[in-house]
């Protein structure tokens, strides 16, 4: 009977969960993610200057900078023409006309086919000249190429 009684307390059933198996899944779920996350971004391919947004409305005319195709930038000032600048001609001009007018807007028109890095230079000028309201200009998705 001693026997019995001994044998019964030595296979007694385990009532815990064994957790190893789904930390060891867990660990190589996360560096697979971690290994393909930054493989996605790699294949974005965007065409910026077309867009379905409607457009601003306002009281006063903003001051506007064009990015030309060959990177060249032209600065339009509310009622007058287009004339050449660059960055420090563009940052001196706009920062002058901020300094009196804080609610100033200027609207960004980049080429299509202009860089990138023209847009940004030229958004860059004009947070150097403390202008806070910034928007970029694109074609209506009805006038789109």
């Amino acid at each position: 009977m001693t026997a019995t009684i001994t044998r019964r307390k030595r296979h007694k059933l385990k009532s815990e969960i064994n957790v190893v198996p789904y930390i060891d899944v867990m660990l190589v779920l996360l560096i697979i993610f971690m290994v393909t996350t930054p493989l996605l971004t790699l294949a974005v391919n965007v065409d910026l200057p077309v867009a379905n947004a409607r457009a601003v409305e306002g009281q006063e005319e903003p001051v506007i900078v064009t990015v030309q195709a060959d990177g060249h930038m032209t600065l339009t000032l509310p009622g007058g023409e287009a004339q050449a600048v660059d960055l420090a001609m563009l940052e001196g001009t706009v920062g002058a006309i901020a300094r009196e007018n804080p609610e100033l807007r200027v609207l960004v028109a980049g080429d299509g086919r202009s860089s990138y890095q023209g847009v940004i230079d030229a958004m860059q000028a004009l947070s150097r000249a403390q202008v806070s309201k910034v928007s970029l200009a694109t074609q209506s998705g009805d006038n789109a190429r």
